[in-house]
C-alpha cells in the first residue's frame, strides 16, 4: 500500500510560529502587521466591514478577531486610503493585489514522520518549473512525475521560486509575497503534498527563494514600512535593507521566511538566489546570520543552503573540522558551465568571453571549483573570484543546462539544439561523474526540443519596456544576418506555453536511448561514486591538458580511492587517451584499500546513448 495512504503510518501537524501574518487561536485569529511609517491601520474583512488595529510598541499593530478562522479574507488599510495585502499572507486567491487567505497550517496531516533527509553527498538534483513541468503546471500534477525522477536516478528536486507573483505566468523571480505559494500552481496543501509525496519516495525537495529585490508589482511593504534603502544598489534599484534604520525587524522577516519554508513546508534545503546582490555592511553579514540561526534551528533532519553567487566567494563553504559544513553546503558552479559550454560551441560573446580558448580553465573548474580564483576576467575587467582548491568537490553544483542558460538565450535553446548529439553526451557524462554535484534541468535528461523562454505576467504597463529591454539584452546574441529577428514576446501566453514540456518525447526513438545514457550514468554515479564521497577532502582534484579541449582529471575520494576523467571535447582524436574516438569519455575508479575493486567505464558517444557503454 502506498506509504501516503497507509492507515498505519502516522500522522503529524505542523506549524511554523512567527510574529508576522496571522495566527488561529482559541477564539478566531490574531493578526498582526509592522507598519512604523503609518498612523493608522485598519483590518478589512472581506464581506464584515473594517476594524481598527491597536498601534503597539515598535511600529506594530495588532488586532484578535473572534470568529474568523480558515478561510477568512482580508486586507489592511493604511492611513485609512491603501489597501494591501498581508506581506506574510500563506495565501493570495485572487493573486498579488487581492485579499489573503487565513490558513491554518495545522490543517494538513504529514505522513513523513520519522523523515530525516539525506546526506549531501547523495545529492542528484532535477531543477523544474512547477508551471512548465507538466502540462496542468500544477503541484499535484508534479507528484504524478515522482516515480518517474526516482527512476532516472534523481534524488532530489530543485523547484524555481514559488512565492506570488503577479499575473498567471512567470519564471518566479518576479515574486511579491514571500509566505504564499503562487495560486496558479495549486493550493498551500498542494505543495504540502507534492513534499510528503517526494519525502514517500526517498526524494529530497528544494526551494529557490529569493531575498535581493521584490517583484515590480505587488510589493506594497515600502507604502509602510523601512523594506529598502538606498544606501545600496542593485540591478533591480535600491536594496532590501539589512543594515539601515529599521533593518532588525526587516531580517526577522527574512530569517521567519526561511524557517516557514524549512519547518511548516518541510523543505530539505534552499537555494538563495543570487546573493552576490544582498549588501549588508552591518557587524554580521545576512548571510552569516541566516545560515547560523538556520543551522542551530533544525530538528535532526538534514538541512542543506546552496547559494547562487556571481562573486565566487569560497568562503562561505569552508568545511568543519570533521568535514561537516558550517554555513552553506555549496554554490552553482556557473565556471563549469561556462567551461564546458564554450569548449561545445566555440562561442564567445558575454561573459563566454572569459572562457574562449582556455581548456585551463576546464580542468581547474573540474578539479578545484572556480576557473577564475582571483584573476582579471576579459569581458568585465575586474578580478574574480577566491582560491578555491581548499574545498571538497561537493562543495559546487555543476550543471551543463539551467532556467538561466538556457532562458537567457534569446530563443531558449537547449545544449542539443547547439552541438551534435554525441558532444551532448559527453558533456553529460563528465559532469554526471565529475564528484560535483550534479544538476539536471527538466527534460535534459531526454534531449528535449521544447524551448526555455523567458515569460513574465506582470501587466501591460511594464509590457513594452520588458520587451524593449529583453530585444536590446539580447541583440549580441542574435546573429549579423539576420538583425531584426526578435525574440518570442516574453508576455505573450504562446510563449510561455511553447516552455511545457512534451512527455511524449521520451518515448521517441532517440530520445529514449538519450534517456537511457542518463540512467546509466546515474546508476554508475549512484553505485560506484557517491558510496566514496563521504569525507571528502580540499586539494583533492588535479587535472592536465591533453590537447585542444581534451582533459585528465582526477580525484582522491573520500575512502583513499581514486577517480579518473578523460575527456575529449575536440574534433579531432588526442594522443595519450585511452580511446582514439571523439569526442568520449573514459572513466575509472582505482581502489584505495584492500576491501575495495577497481572498476571503469567507456562510453562510446558516438552509438547510440545507453548502447556500448561497460563497466567492470
Amino acid at each position: 500500500m502506498d506509504q501516503l495512504t497507509s492507515p498505519a503510518r502516522p500522522t503529524i501537524r505542523r506549524e511554523q510560529e512567527m510574529k508576522f501574518g496571522t495566527q488561529i487561536t482559541a477564539s478566531g485569529v490574531r493578526f498582526r502587521l509592522w507598519a512604523p511609517q503609518c498612523q493608522t491601520v485598519g483590518l478589512k474583512i472581506i464581506g464584515a466591514g473594517t476594524l481598527p488595529m491597536q498601534a503597539t510598541e515598535r511600529g506594530w499593530f495588532e488586532l484578535e478577531v473572534p470568529g474568523a478562522g480558515a478561510g477568512t479574507r482580508y486586507l489592511f488599510v493604511i492611513d485609512g486610503e491603501l489597501e494591501v495585502p498581508d506581506p506574510a499572507s500563506r495565501f493570495q486567491p485572487e493573486d498579488v493585489d487581492g485579499p489573503s487567505e487565513v490558513v491554518d497550517p495545522l490543517a494538513y496531516e504529514w505522513r513523513d514522520r520519522g523523515w530525516r533527509g539525506r546526506p549531501w553527498e547523495e545529492t542528484v538534483f532535477y531543477q523544474l518549473h512547477i508551471g512548465t513541468f507538466t502540462e496542468q503546471g500544477t503541484f499535484l500534477s508534479t507528484i504524478d512525475k515522482l516515480d518517474y525522477l526516482v527512476d532516472l536516478g534523481i534524488t532530489a528536486i530543485q523547484l524555481l521560486p514559488l512565492g506570488d507573483f503577479k499575473g498567471r505566468w512567470n519564471w518566479g523571480y518576479d515574486g511579491a509575497m514571500l509566505f504564499a505559494p503562487d495560486s496558479s500552481y495549486g493550493r498551500p496543501e498542494d505543495l504540502k503534498a507534492l513534499v510528503d509525496a517526494a519525502h514517500a519516495r526517498g526524494l529530497m525537495i528544494f526551494l529557490d527563494v529569493i531575498y535581493n529585490h521584490f517583484g515590480p508589482k505587488g510589493n506594497y511593504l515600502p507604502a509602510y514600512a523601512p523594506v529598502m534603502t538606498e544606501k545600496h544598489k542593485t540591478p533591480w534599484g535600491a536594496a532590501l535593507n539589512y543594515d539601515d534604520e529599521g533593518s532588525p525587524t526587516v531580517r526577522d522577516l527574512v530569517f521567519a521566511n526561511v524557517r516557514f519554508w524549512l519547518n511548516e513546508y518541510r523543505f530539505d534545503g534552499l537555494r538563495l538566489d543570487a546573493v552576490h546582490a544582498i549588501e549588508d555592511s552591518g557587524p554580521k553579514h545576512l548571510l552569516q546570520e541566516l545560515a547560523e540561526q538556520t543551522r542551530a534551528a533544525t530538528d535532526g533532519r538534514y538541512i542543506h543552503l546552496v547559494q547562487e553567487n556571481s562573486k565566487n566567494q569560497a568562503r562561505w563553504f569552508r568545511r568543519q573540522a570533521d568535514g561537516t559544513t558550517r554555513l552553506y553546503d555549496a554554490q552553482w558552479n556557473d565556471d563549469v558551465h561556462h567551461c564546458l559550454h564554450v569548449a561545445a560551441t566555440g562561442e564567445s560573446f558575454w561573459y563566454y568571453e572569459n572562457y574562449a580558448g582556455r581548456t585551463e580553465l576546464l580542468g581547474r573548474s573540474l578539479a578545484e571549483g572556480y576557473a577564475y580564483q582571483g584573476e582579471v576576467t576579459p569581458h568585465e575587467g575586474e578580478p574574480k573570484g577566491e582560491p578555491s582548491g581548499f574545498l571538497p568537490s561537493t562543495a559546487f553544483v555543476a550543471f551543463i543546462q539551467n532556467h538561466d542558460q538556457i532562458g537567457n538565450r534569446p530563443f531558449g535553446e537547449r545544449i542539443g539544439q547547439l552541438v551534435p548529439a554525441a558532444v551532448t553526451r559527453v558533456l553529460a557524462a563528465i559532469y554526471l561523474l565529475s564528484p560535483q554535484i550534479p544538476m539536471v534541468f527538466m527534460g535534459e535528461e531526454w534531449d528535449s526540443k521544447r524551448p526555455f523562454l523567458f515569460f513574465t505576467d506582470v501587466g501591460e504597463d511594464l509590457a513594452e519596456a520588458i520587451r524593449k529591454g529583453r530585444r536590446e539584452e539580447m541583440r549580441h546574441m542574435i546573429g549579423d544576418s539576420e538583425p531584426d529577428r526578435l525574440p518570442p514576446d516574453p508576455m505573450a501566453e504562446e510563449t510561455f506555453r511553447a516552455c511545457k514540456l512534451d512527455w511524449s518525447e521520451p518515448d521517441e526513438a532517440q530520445t529514449g536511448s538519450h534517456l537511457a545514457l542518463y540512467r546509466s550514468l546515474l546508476a554508475l554515479r549512484n553505485q560506484e561514486i557517491v558510496p566514496r564521497l563521504r569525507g571528502l577532502q580540499g586539494h583533492a582534484g588535479r587535472y592536465e591538458i591533453l590537447g585542444d579541449k581534451a582533459v585528465r582529471v582526477s580525484w582522491t575520494l573520500g575512502d583513499g580511492s581514486s577517480l579518473v576523467l578523460s575527456a575529449n571535447l575536440g574534433s579531432e582524436p588526442v594522443g595519450g587517451l585511452d580511446l582514439d574516438a571523439h569526442p568520449h569519455l573514459w572513466v575509472e575508479g582505482r581502489a584505495g584499500g584492500d576491501t575495495l575493486q577497481p572498476w571503469s567505464a567507456v562510453f562510446d558517444l558516438h552509438a547510440a546513448p545507453g548502447q556500448g557503454t561497460s563497466a567492470g
